[in-house]
């Protein structure tokens, strides 16, 4: 190409050859410690502490996630450390305000294992290039074992009967093509086991490194010295099928853990923001990290919302799945929320922005996310500590019996250490608790429901009681007109405007529920506290509110249907001069599936409590019509927590349910919390899950996956360890061939992931269950 282009003249011209190029500096990761390049990643407490959260790349097993942890904890100034192998995700704290994140990076990069902030877009594309760099070395160890085993398969048939010449060119031909596979197929295997020796720790691959060189070492000098067993064949097929399972151990990981990364959705890097006043409006492309609270928007449809914040203009349909979980679009208009992250389906809409940037709601949700995928329960971290020194024994195991054969029979000594090695291996062990627990808590964010604490799914699968609060979580909290009591001859339609046309006038909480935004404000309207709200419409003067003042205009008795007290509603009268017009009766609207969500709990033999401040009338009135045995009133944050404490002394195991930061010291009494994603903050900080939708329905779809996973994870745990304690005596008898033994432990750890595979697949049995 460079000929028939004619530039060989630069050549020519040269005076001297190109410098080679220099070795590449050790990377520089200060570059990290720049505010600019921390956002979105890092997190300030107000302490002066922070908080940061990585992808980790280079684990191959729980011993890779314990010897990141035990050494990032000796940095100076980091006081927690947590890694979850199944998501691949470091999660790092520290105190010191000045503390350097780069020092995280170097001391994983001095562990042979690399870090980068973590990205959802780069997440993906960082796994599909593990994936293709793993489906290499499986196709190449599976191309040297079939040619392998098809030399291999004359000395099967013949025996001894096979010529010198032969069986040497078979040998030597078996050797060469057992290379690769070994040099370049196995070599993650010797990488992970240097890694572990150079910091005095024993994990799953020295065993494996060691049968690997032991059989190849063995089998080279049989080759060489003309005499002797080779076993080029075993040690191909056991590399092919380690990786096999490996594989597909990596592809049911990434898909269980896809559900919980619901901030996958890339916030657009630039936006349009409008400027000036009316009349004089410009707009300009500015990057979305120079937002402020206060700004002006233009998303058009098909955009992504860059911040959290209220429409002032336009409608349209939003998708809020990877808030809610819900695809369905939300049809929004002038004064409804939107949030960052969530997609505008149908027309522009002009939004003035509340929260920007780590104030958002998905970045919150975010931040919980990383929280879920640090969590590591008691299960998990005790099957990490059996597979560590399960190691440990399995290698003295391995020499006694190396020893006992060679005493008894040298010539099968080798066969049968290499054999105990791999059969003895504890992979599918220590893949028992995070597969279970990372396909159930995907399926669970995919449902709606967000496990962000160790313990949550044991203690909600266990649990006996749960307690719940009753204005904002078993209703939505914003007030509806349940009923209207027509007194005179207007229409129902007319006296709804009239209604909402004086409330327009009012702040009071119970004037949402006639807000209309086709209606214009009343004249002269005036809002006169503890009363109601005064004004005129079309030319005629009315009064909205209490009935006692309304009937100071009206000039009439109060009409004995505005008489009748309301256990949970508020009634709202209306008249004008001489004349009584209707009676608007308000109550909290009750959140979605509330009465399927309490039916399905109690059909899962669970007590129900209700708990709240609000009156006990109220809540007698609520509790009634849901069906729940236990009500209380009028209760204080202390009342709450009381109450929890009383239900644990009698040997309770309490899950409470709020939204609120006065149900915060319930929250801390009870053995697992649940807030609601639209409640507040403090809330969500102190909750064990996180319902994201509006519907309570996905927490008695937990239970049910909770008490299925517990089960599923017990199954993979006895399997685990059964395995292993079955085989190695039939390895140890000499009745287990190598091969053999790579496929049992390869089988054993695809047994373990498709058992956790079943959690995914029951998401329409919870469903189900629930219905």
């Amino acid at each position: 190409m460079i000929h028939e282009s004619g530039l060989e003249r630069f050549y020519v011209q040269r005076q001297r050859p190109a410098a080679k190029a220099t070795p590449a500096a050790a990377e520089d990761w200060s570059i990290y410690d720049r505010p600019a390049l921390r956002q979105g990643w890092v997190r300030r407490d107000e302490d002066g502490g922070g908080e940061a959260v990585l992808a980790l790349e280079g684990m191959v097993c729980g011993a890779c996630a314990w010897l990141n942890e035990q050494h990032l904890q000796r940095l100076p100034g980091v006081i927690e450390v947590q890694v979850n192998f199944a998501a691949q995700r470091l999660r790092v704290r520290w105190r010191e305000p000045n503390f350097q994140v780069s020092q995280v990076f170097a001391a994983v990069a001095a562990l042979g294992y690399h870090a980068v902030p973590f990205d959802a877009e780069a997440l993906e594309l960082r796994q599909r290039a593990a994936r293709r760099a793993l489906l290499w070395r499986l196709g190449v160890a599976g191309f040297g074992m079939m040619q392998v085993m098809m030399y291999a398969f004359p000395a099967y048939l013949t025996g001894d009967s096979l010529g010198s010449d032969a069986s040497a060119l078979l040998r030597w031909a078996s050797l060469v093509l057992s290379l690769p596979v070994l040099l370049f197929s196995a070599s993650p295997f010797f990488s992970g086991a240097w890694r572990d020796l150079a910091h005095r720790r024993v994990g799953m691959d020295v065993p494996v490194t060691l049968a690997l060189l032991i059989a190849f070492v063995a089998s080279a000098h049989a080759t060489i010295g003309g005499q002797g067993e080779v076993y080029f064949d075993a040690l191909t097929m056991f590399v092919f099928l380690l990786l096999g399972s490996r594989y597909f151990e990596l592809r049911a990981r990434q898909q269980a853990i896809a559900g919980l990364h619901l901030a996958a959705r890339p916030l657009p890097a630039m936006c349009i923001k409008l400027t000036g006043v009316a009349g004089a409006v410009r707009s300009e492309r500015v990057a979305v990290a120079e937002l402020a609270v206060g700004d002006l928007v233009l998303v058009a449809a098909g955009e992504v919302i860059p911040a959290d914040g209220q429409i002032v203009g336009g409608d349209t349909r939003v998708e809020e799945a990877q808030l809610t979980g819900e695809f369905w679009p939300v049809t929004k208009g002038p004064g409804a929320a939107v949030y960052a992250g969530s997609l505008n389906r149908q027309g522009p809409i002009t939004v003035r922005l509340a929260a920007v940037g780590s104030n958002t709601r998905l970045w919150a949700i975010g931040h919980l996310v990383d929280r879920a995928l640090a969590a590591r329960p008691r299960l998990a971290l005790l099957a990490d500590r059996v597979a560590g020194r399960f190691v440990l024994v399995q290698m003295g195991l391995a020499a006694l019996v190396g020893m006992f054969w060679l005493y008894v029979d040298p010539a099968r000594a080798l066969v049968i250490v290499v054999a105990v090695l791999v059969v003895s291996c504890p992979c599918a062990l220590s893949l028992a608790a995070p597969m279970a627990l990372a396909v159930a808590n995907g399926a669970l964010a995919r449902l709606g429901l967000l496990i962000t604490s160790a313990q949550a799914m044991e203690t909600l699968a266990r649990a006996t009681d749960v307690v719940f609060d009753k204005t904002g979580t078993l209703t939505t909290g914003r007030p509806v007109i349940r009923q209207l009591l027509v007194l005179g001859e207007l229409p129902p339609a007319l006296l709804r405007t009239i209604a909402a046309s004086l409330e327009l006038a009012s702040r009071h909480p119970l004037a949402e529920a006639f807000r209309k935004n086709d209606v214009t404000a009343a004249g002269a309207a005036e809002e006169v506290a503890g009363c109601g709200v005064a004004g005129e419409f079309e030319g005629v003067v009315y009064r909205l509110g209490r009935a006692e003042w309304v009937a100071e205009l009206v000039g009439k008795p109060i009409p004995p249907s505005l008489r009748t007290p309301a256990t949970t509603a508020n009634l709202v009268a209306l008249g004008c001069a001489k004349a009584w017009l209707a009676g608007f009766i308000l109550d909290d609207a009750p959140r979605a599936q509330a009465a399927e969500t309490v039916a399905s709990l109690q059909g899962a033999g669970l007590k129900l409590h209700l708990l709240s401040g609000d009156r006990p009338e109220a809540v007698s009135a609520w509790a009634e019509g849901l069906g729940m045995a236990t009500a209380r009133g009028g209760a204080s944050p202390e009342d709450k927590q009381a109450f929890v404490e009383g239900l644990q002394r009698r040997g309770a195991i309490v899950v409470m349910v709020g939204d609120g930061v006065n149900d915060t010291p319930g929250f801390a009494q009870a053995q697992a919390a649940v807030a609601l994603g639209s409640g507040s903050a403090l809330a969500r900080a102190r909750a064990d899950m996180v319902l994201l939708g509006e519907s309570l329905l996905p927490l008695a779809r937990g239970v049910a996956a909770a008490r299925r996973c517990l089960g599923v994870l017990r199954q993979n745990l006895v399997w685990g360890f059964a395995y292993n304690v079955l085989m190695i005596p039939l390895a140890a008898a000499g009745w287990v061939n190598p091969w053999i033994a790579a496929g049992g432990m390869a089988l054993s750890s695809m047994i373990v992931v498709l058992n956790a595979g079943r959690l995914a697949r029951d998401d329409v049995a919870w469903k189900s269950s629930t219905s």
